[in-house]
């Protein structure tokens, strides 16, 4: 029993020095074998690797994906005319060369964002100042991105990574600056409301004196056409009175008398007291005629 189980103990403990010989190395890492800490070797294939057993030897592994880099605290930046912005911007960036990684920042990803941050942030500094508060709100803001990603490849080295991008999430200005921003665009944007309000109504009252205007035109054109044909019937009825009570005296004196009877005696109330006979009742004194 005391042989097998020490044979038994051996092959644990030999099972135990192979599986610390043994690591695998995953496609998304890079292995960094450590030699008495220094570093030994850099794995980037992907698969089952060997190595010496601790503590002569250990692995460290540094991811090899793309990382994202935010600016923690947005600072005020000048602009060519002393005009002060808030940038947020943010930088892709991965391990190009991790021997000089790890020897400028170690293993720790967060020492290399702490270091990094300021010289982005510098960058964006320099870019900026040189440019206009238009530039960088419309036009210009590509440009800056390739400036500041052109002045970063060098740092970019010294730290054993690559930037692969570099972009603005927002640019605005500070909050004071924002403030009177929005009152003058308030103000302008009431000027202009009142401008187009006065046009307007300038605009209404022409037309509408237009259109009376062309209203007093119809009304006497059309008054003027009516006279016109009531001259011309007027005209055409004395003419064929004329010609009738011409051809006949006698019935045109009756006729009158029988207009003038009508208009006189139009009511039941009429009273005349004249004497009957005057001129006027003669019609009435020769009913055979």
């Amino acid at each position: 029993m005391n042989r097998l189980g020490m044979i038994a103990g051996g092959v644990l403990v030999a099972l135990m020095i192979a599986a610390s010989t043994m690591f695998i190395v995953d496609q998304r890492q890079v292995a960094v074998v450590f030699a008495l800490g220094e570093i030994k070797s850099v794995i980037t294939e992907p698969g089952l690797k060997f190595k010496l057993p601790p503590p002569f030897q250990n692995v460290v592994f540094l991811d090899r994906r793309i990382q994202t880099l935010d600016n923690n605290e947005s600072k005020p930046i000048f602009t060519a005319e002393k005009k002060s912005l808030v940038i947020d911007w943010m930088v892709k960036w991965r391990i190009a060369e991790p021997r000089q990684f790890i020897r400028n920042n170690g293993t720790d990803f967060r020492n290399l964002e702490n270091r990094l941050g300021p010289v982005v942030q510098a960058a964006f500094n320099e870019e900026v100042t040189q440019r206009s508060v238009s530039g960088m709100l419309s036009i210009e803001r590509d440009k800056v991105m390739r400036g500041v990603l052109g002045r970063l490849a060098d740092e970019a080295k010294a730290f054993g990574i690559e930037v692969l991008d570099v972009r603005v999430k927002r640019v605005d200005f500070v909050a004071d600056i924002t403030d009177s921003v929005f009152k003058r665009m308030d103000s302008e944007r009431k000027r202009v409301a009142n401008e187009l309000r006065s046009q307007g109504m300038a605009e209404a009252e022409r037309i509408r004196a237009d259109a009376d205007r062309q209203r007093e035109v119809i009304v006497a054109e059309a008054y003027r056409d009516a006279q016109k044909v009531k001259g011309e019937g007027d005209a055409k009825s004395t003419a064929l009175y004329a010609e009738s009570f011409g051809r006949d005296p006698q019935f045109a004196q009756f006729y009158r008398s029988l207009e003038a009877y009508r208009s006189s005696f139009r009511s039941r109330s009429d009273v005349m007291v004249v004497d009957p006979s005057m001129d006027f009742f003669r019609s009435m004194r020769s009913p055979g005629k």
